[in-house]
């Protein structure tokens, strides 16, 4: 399986969360969530229309830091596993994109997004 980096771990301050763009060709971005060692990766489309979560370039989590947002509905995402716990996709889940860290570097399918 071919992979792309997307950056250095610790391009990404610790809790919190930064966009990526797609791939080359592709449409979906992806959002990148740091809570110390341990990084999830999920599409950037909220399940409800498929648009993205963000009103601004990285301003994807409320307040606590414990959830995602949808900007547009106001959905809200558990950081930890992607599931919406309120708004109108709740019971839903965003998409997970596998993730592997090698010597700090954040490693995704090549085609996650497309």
């Amino acid at each position: 399986m071919s992979e792309r980096a997307l950056c250095r771990l610790e391009e990404i301050p610790d809790g919190t969360a930064r966009g990526f763009p797609p791939v080359p060709g592709g449409f979906t971005s992806l959002v990148v969530l740091r809570q110390g060692e341990t990084v999830r990766v999920y599409v950037n489309a909220c399940p409800h229309l498929g648009i993205p979560l963000e009103p601004l370039p990285n301003r994807f989590l409320d307040g606590t830091g414990r959830y995602l947002v949808c900007s547009t509905h106001g959905a809200r995402f558990r950081v930890e596993d992607g599931f919406c716990t309120s708004g109108p996709c709740t019971g839903d889940r965003l998409e997970a994109v596998p993730v592997r860290l090698e010597r700090g570097v954040i490693l995704v399918p090549a085609d996650a997004g497309v």
